[in-house]
């Protein structure tokens, strides 16, 4: 413990970040790491528990007291060592997780927590400033192969593992660039895609594989689903031709809204809108022009994804932006009244501050169009009471609407895929498979193994991360009889 008095000395602070106004004309990221001394005061907050609550509260269970206390002592280079033991890639949850260890803070009890996440973000980039991030390629070959169908997080951080263990990996990606939902699911804004592009250039030097464009499976997925692939290859040959695969593609199957009018011309999933910027952000050309420039936007759903359509709203020049969310305000308290558990609270983000005007508890019941194309939404308000909703007498409105954007969540991985494998499902349309004892990842297939969405549906990259480090320590096992991969 690098201070004992830390904590009752500073305060947290927060990385700096452009204004709303000034970062609203662009689609770089606009949050900075913290300098080297404001690291140091953060780390000297962690109170280094007996029983340290945010690793419990981390799904990939970041040593985080350790790297807390090495940035009190400035000892950078054990620092990111100490990370990337837990984590292949802490420039991505350093900017994009939710930081479920923040809550989980002893400190979050009575006071603000440790900012885990910005020293996190400060200790990645400063490694690979200094150099110290370069590829791990084995010490030797095993001469297996192993097929990882998906790019996210969870199919790159397993690719990375098994490579490193001398397997020889191919990750099969049916857009046309590696990164899944991390590259055409989440803004430029919030994360830069040369991130990306980094370490893939790591994980080439480290023996993977990478081919895109390739779609894997018999039916494509339809027109509700990214999909760039300009070749199909069939389940039987990537199990003919490799001993392990690993299906890792993510939760992208959308949740719709049936409601009058919902075939409209203007009314589109987030993901038929959000991945087309990414690509003009990237520099391709021809790409489908979906704008939201001088239009009255509504976005229905409140999550994460509604927040990203939200601030590329607000950059297209949209007339106005509203979200609707059809679950209650929830409070806002000033701790967290379910420590160290995840709390349902009223989350602003940086989008949401640049502009946009929120609802709670209210339901679409109708697009209403003119000449084909959508301009009214017929919304009417609810009431939640023990848990169960109804419709409020009267409270029946209209709103202007020129592009409604449906972010309801995802409701399984592409069936298609799971289908064309014969991989059985779960009840919610998951890949079945088990995360612990002798089988765990593998499905009712041989050799067929699943991580990520795929098996545990729509979650956090942090998930992701962690089930892909562990089915790649499964699968090592399948294929050697024993791992030295930590799990």
């Amino acid at each position: 413990m690098g201070k004992v008095t830390g904590f009752l000395e500073f305060q947290r602070i927060e990385e700096a970040h452009q204004e709303p106004e000034e970062r609203k004309k662009h689609y770089r990221e606009f949050i900075l790491r913290l300098t080297e001394e404001e690291a140091k005061v953060q780390g000297a907050r962690c109170m280094d528990c007996g029983t340290p609550f945010c690793m419990s509260g981390c799904p990939v269970n970041n040593i985080i007291p350790d790297f807390n206390d090495l940035v009190y002592k400035q000892d950078w280079q054990r620092a990111i060592e100490t990370l990337h033991s837990t984590n292949n890639f802490p420039e991505f949850t350093g900017r994009i997780c939710p930081a479920p260890c923040e809550e989980a803070c002893v400190l979050r009890i009575n006071d603000d927590p440790v900012g885990i996440k910005s020293i996190e973000h400060a200790i990645i980039d400063k490694a690979f400033e200094e150099g110290w991030v370069r590829p791990q390629p084995p010490t030797h070959k095993t001469g297996k192969k192993v097929a990882v169908v998906g790019s996210g997080p969870a199919g790159l951080a397993c690719a990375q593992q098994l490579a490193r263990a001398g397997h020889d990996v191919t990750m099969f990606e049916k857009n046309d660039r590696i990164g899944g939902l991390l590259r055409y699911g989440i803004p430029d804004f919030k994360m830069e895609k040369w991130l990306i592009d980094r370490r893939v250039d790591q994980m080439r030097a480290e023996g993977v594989v990478f081919r895109t464009g390739v779609f894997v499976g018999e039916s494509r997925p339809g027109k509700d689903v990214t999909d760039w692939a300009v070749e199909t290859v069939a389940p039987e040959k990537i199990i003919a031709e490799f001993h392990a695969v690993v299906l890792s593609g993510g939760a992208e199957q959308p949740r719709d809204l049936p409601v009058p009018g919902r075939e409209l011309d203007g009314v589109h999933f987030a993901m038929e809108f959000l991945p087309l910027q990414n690509k003009r952000v990237a520099g391709d050309s021809g790409v489908r022009e979906l704008w939201a420039s001088g239009k009255h936007v509504v976005v229905i759903g409140g999550g994460d994804t509604g927040s990203d359509c939200v601030g590329t709203s607000n950059r297209h020049g949209a007339k106005s932006v509203t979200q609707f969310e059809l679950l209650a305000k929830p409070d806002d308290p000033d701790r967290n009244p379910v420590w160290p558990n995840w709390p349902l609270r009223l989350r602003t983000s940086s989008s949401h501050e640049e502009g946009v005007h929120r609802d709670w508890s209210i339901a679409t019941k109708e697009f209403v169009g003119e000449n084909g194309k959508v301009k009214f939404l017929k919304t009417i308000r609810l009431e939640w009471k023990d848990g169960k909703v109804s419709e409020v007498p009267g409270s029946q409105s209209i709103l202007p609407a020129d592009l409604v954007l449906l972010a309801m969540g995802f409701v399984s991985p592409v069936p298609a895929v799971l289908e064309a494998f014969g991989v059985a499902k779960d009840p919610r349309g998951n890949a079945k498979a088990t995360t612990d004892g002798k089988n765990s990842y593998a499905t009712s297939v041989p050799k067929i193994f699943a991580a990520g969405d795929m098996r545990r549906g729509q979650s956090l990259v942090v998930w992701a991360i962690r089930e892909g480090r562990q089915c790649a320590r499964a699968i090592d096992e399948f294929l050697m009889g024993f791992s030295e991969l930590p799990r």
